[in-house]
């Protein structure tokens, strides 16, 4: 048994963890705790989103690879654990009318097969806190509508001794929050810093199309910017998906950490109260771990918040 509080990270391709909560994971390995990384996919089918890669001949020739070498190297940097769950990237469809997702990727799998993998792996790393998508997937690619289903699916299965009896001991993480990387309010606080500054702001567009359905409400903010630096870091060891001079990078590390230094957070599920203003994924959790480990493993918890949502994506 761990001796520290433990927080599992559901994500649906390697460089998704970079850009959603990246800043909050390095900061909670540095305080002492557990985080592991799992992804759903290993991204096979991606673009390579950096101009200046595009045509180099080892990416075009073994993507996938250079995507686990990609991903082993951002891992390094944030200090998680990491572990592949094993389903091929959907890829994102493109086109009118859209055309159908390939046989045999992540989005097509039986529910009960992708909740079963991370069953058995919510039952092995038994975390106290996961994080995942809310239910349209942050945005509409079927791998990160599935990543949300699969999460909530285990989430609520692994602590259920009936529930895949082949795949551990029961374990019933407390708590389950959704990433909200770019909230209306983070998006305004960029844009007006960067017009504050004289720069052109690549967010004026979004702003102008915001669709108020995206409003979501952020139960979490946890201050993380002394670890601005290790996200950024990890994000451009992804190169085959970043472009170092695209909007990722417009907003100084100094002036984000000024306006907004902090990563949104939306509790989806939770088996203890969440409180208003709440600053930590691991609030409201026992600080002793064999307490929260006894929790996890009580079989008598109750849901103190609910909010789930129906999808509208």
């Amino acid at each position: 048994m761990s001796d520290r509080l433990r927080l599992m990270c559901v994500h649906a391709h390697p460089d998704d963890e970079s850009s959603k909560g990246a800043a909050v994971m390095a900061k909670y390995v540095d305080e002492g705790h557990d985080v592991l990384v799992v992804s759903c996919t290993g991204g096979e089918r991606g673009d390579v989103l950096n101009p200046k890669l595009a045509d180099d001949p080892h990416i075009l020739r073994d993507l996938a690879q250079v995507r686990r070498d990609e991903m082993k190297r951002a891992r390094e940097i944030l200090g998680v654990d990491h572990t592949w769950l094993g389903f091929v990237d959907s890829g994102l469809p493109e086109g009118d009318p859209l055309p159908p997702l390939p046989d045999g990727c992540f989005a097509l799998e039986p529910l009960e097969v992708t909740t079963e993998a991370l069953v058995r792996e919510i039952r092995r790393f038994r975390p106290h806190v996961m994080t995942t998508y809310d239910e349209n997937g942050g945005y509409p690619h079927p791998d990160h509508i599935m990543c949300h289903d699969v999460s909530m699916a285990a989430f609520e299965a692994a602590g259920d001794p009936t529930a895949y009896p082949g795949a551990g001991e029961p374990w019933q993480p407390l708590k389950i929050y959704y990433n909200q990387t770019f909230s209306r309010g983070r998006v305004v606080a960029f844009h007006e810093a960067l017009t504050a500054l004289g720069e052109e702001s690549p967010y004026a567009a979004w702003l102008e199309n915001w669709d108020p359905a995206r409003e979501r409400t952020i139960t979490t903010r946890v201050v993380c910017d002394a670890w601005f630096e290790r996200r950024d870091a990890a994000l451009l060891a992804h190169a085959t998906q970043i472009d170092p001079d695209g909007t990722f990078f417009k907003v100084s590390r100094e002036e984000q950490a000024r306006v907004w230094p902090w990563e949104d957070y939306e509790a989806g599920l939770s088996y203890v109260p969440i409180v208003e203003g709440e600053d930590d994924l691991f609030a409201g959790l026992p600080t002793d771990v064999a307490e929260a480990d006894a929790l996890a493993t009580s079989g008598s918890l109750t849901i103190a918040h609910d909010g789930r949502k129906a999808r509208t994506a």
